[in-house]
């Protein structure tokens, strides 16, 4: 609708993104990094309303789970980029007007989840429907990839191989039947991106002897979810748990700069007996279930056990537990 009357508010849900594999590659000519990664969607997700603004400048509004606390819209400037972005984009071609966003946050914050990519993401497409505006793909995703390195991926709407510094999206197989379900754990500490690969640079050596099994199980799960093999069933996906779970070249680096985060991933293992994985630069830990139920289980599990403070983790206080599905229906969530 691009008239002067009100815009009924268009509404997205950003979904978390889980790195199944994250294989370092090399250091490029620009300062990133060359990325290899099989990334999925989540169910847990935040939810963005756009709306026309009533000034003069796009606006944002951001509440928390609770629908009602008020955070600082200024820790949350992707949503804005992505409106900028895509007001580029379009340029002349549409009334692009000012917009006012709400966000209901419910993905942790600087967790290794690409929140705020995804957040970006939805605004990017929230917009040009509010707009009115046609753009074509490869447009799309430059204005995706001018926002920020992960948000290329959620235009995928699905399990994606992601390289480059994250620019490079292939959309992979959904999984056949029922969705997995998904704990994660996020201890009340933040690691930055940035400061994650100057750690994993500052060791080249250690960091060149894992890369090359980390890039072989990324590539080979890459091809098991391409287009040369039939959709993977749940149960022979929960089979590579393991192998996944190791599969981070950031991992020791996450480790450096979050003292006792290996410990709490070495509790989290002997409590639930499966294979604990990171996320992104993390410090989300994951681990994956045959279930919503199964993994919603394992969640009271461990939250039960950091309520009696038998569960030790980074930063002090209890982390957010999480279990959600990949691509499945909305997370449950304690703080």
């Amino acid at each position: 609708m691009t008239g002067p009357e009100a815009l009924h508010p268009v509404v997205r849900l950003a979904p978390a993104k889980l790195n199944l594999t994250l294989a370092v590659l090399g250091t490029r000519r620009d300062a990133f990094h060359d990325l290899h990664s099989v990334m999925v969607p989540l169910g847990l997700a935040d939810r963005l309303s756009l709306a026309r603004a009533a000034g003069p400048a796009d606006s944002l509004h951001v509440v928390g789970a609770d629908g009602r606390t008020t955070l600082d819209p200024a820790a949350f400037g992707s949503v804005l980029k992505g409106i900028a972005e895509a007001r580029r984009a379009v340029g002349r071609g549409a009334d692009a007007f000012q917009l006012a966003a709400r966000l209901e946050k419910r993905i942790p914050m600087t967790a290794g989840l690409a929140g705020g990519s995804s957040d970006a993401a939805a605004a990017i497409d929230g917009a040009l429907e509010a707009w009115g505006a046609d753009l074509p793909a490869d447009d799309r995703r430059r204005a995706a990839a001018a926002t920020g390195s992960d948000v290329p991926f959620f235009l995928a709407g699905g399990p994606a191989l992601v390289e480059g510094r994250g620019e490079r999206v292939t959309p992979l197989n959904h999984l056949a039947g029922d969705p997995p379900g998904v704990l994660l754990v996020t201890p009340a500490v933040e690691i930055s991106t940035s400061a994650a690969f100057g750690a994993l640079d500052a060791d080249p050596a250690a960091a060149a002897a894992k890369r090359g099994s980390t890039r072989l199980t990324s590539e080979h799960l890459a091809a098991e979810l391409g287009p040369g093999y039939p959709p993977m069933r749940a149960p022979d996906f929960l089979v590579r748990a393991g192998v996944l779970a190791v599969a981070n070249d950031l991992a020791n680096a996450a480790d450096l700069l979050a003292p006792g985060l290996r410990a709490l991933r070495r509790a989290l293992t002997r409590l639930l007996g499966v294979p604990i994985g990171l996320s992104g630069s993390g410090p989300t830990l994951w681990a994956l279930y045959p279930s919503l139920d199964e993994a919603e289980e394992a969640a009271q599990r461990v939250r039960d056990e950091a309520a009696i403070g038998l569960l030790e983790s980074p930063g002090g206080g209890q982390p957010s537990v999480v279990a959600t599905t990949i691509e499945g229906g909305p997370g449950r969530i304690s703080a």
